[in-house]
C-alpha cells in the first residue's frame, strides 16, 4: 500500500470527497478529479496505482476514459464505480481490462477488495514486464549467427538439419548452440524454449 495512488474520477463532488477521505484513512495516495478531461492531462501513467472511475460523466464517461487510457498505452487497473450501471457496461469494461464493477454506493469492503486486486495486477504485471525485459536484454547481445541458431533450435531442428540449413559443420553449431544457453542462463532445451515463447525473436 505504499506509496500505492489511487486516481478517483467522479463529478459528483460530494462521492469524491466521501472517497477521498475513506482511502486517505486507509493509508492511499489519493489524486480526485471531477473533470475526466483534467484527469487525462495530468495523468502519469509511470506512477504504481489504480483509477476508480465513474461510469455516467459529462464529456467524457468512464468507459471512454478507459478507452484513452489503453490506446495511450496505459496498463493502469481500473475500477468502475455507477450509479446508473448495467449489464452491458459492465461486459463492455471488464473485456476492455477493468479489475471490478462496483454500483453505488459502494461498500468499504468491495472497494477495498478490488483496489487489493488491482494492487496484485499491477505487481505481476512489472514483474513479467520486467522479466521480458530481461530477456530482450540477454537476445541483444547474440551474434547473428547465434540468434539464427536459436530461431533454428527453438524450432525444433536437431543440431545435424541446422548445420546443413546454415552451411556449416555440426561441430559448429553445437558451439554456437552452447554459447547461446550461456549467454541467455539456461540448462535446458525445454527451459531455452520456454524463454524465448515469453519474446519475440
Amino acid at each position: 500500500m505504499d506509496n500505492y495512488t489511487v486516481y478517483l474520477v467522479d463529478d459528483d463532488a460530494g462521492v469524491l470527497k466521501a472517497l477521498s477521505r475513506l482511502l486517505r484513512a486507509k493509508g492511499y495516495e489519493v489524486k480526485p478529479y471531477l473533470r475526466p478531461q483534467e484527469f487525462l492531462e495530468q495523468h502519469d501513467a509511470t506512477v504504481l496505482g489504480c483509477a476508480v472511475l465513474d461510469l455516467v460523466m459529462p464529456g467524457l464517461d468512464g468507459l471512454e476514459l478507459q478507452q484513452a487510457l489503453n490506446a495511450g498505452g496505459s496498463r493502469r487497473p481500473i475500477i468502475f464505480i455507477t450509479g446508473k450501471g448495467d449489464v452491458p457496461a459492465s461486459v463492455r469494461a471488464m473485456k476492455a481490462g477493468a479489475i471490478d464493477f462496483l454500483t453505488k454506493p459502494v461498500k468499504d469492503s468491495d472497494l477495498f477488495e478490488a483496489i487489493r486486486r488491482a494492487e496484485n495486477r499491477e505487481a505481476e504485471d512489472r514483474q513479467r514486464l520486467s522479466e521480458l525485459e530481461s530477456i530482450q536484454a540477454k537476445i541483444k547481445t547474440l551474434t547473428p549467427r547465434e540468434r539464427e541458431v536459436l530461431t533454428q533450435v527453438v524450432g525444433g531442428l536437431r543440431n545435424k538439419q541446422i548445420a546443413r540449413d546454415l552451411g556449416r559443420t555440426e561441430k559448429t553449431v553445437k558451439v554456437h548452440r552452447k554459447r547461446v544457453m550461456t549467454k541467455l542462463g539456461v540448462r535446458t532445451l525445454a527451459d531455452l524454449v520456454r524463454m524465448v515463447e515469453k519474446v519475440p525473436i
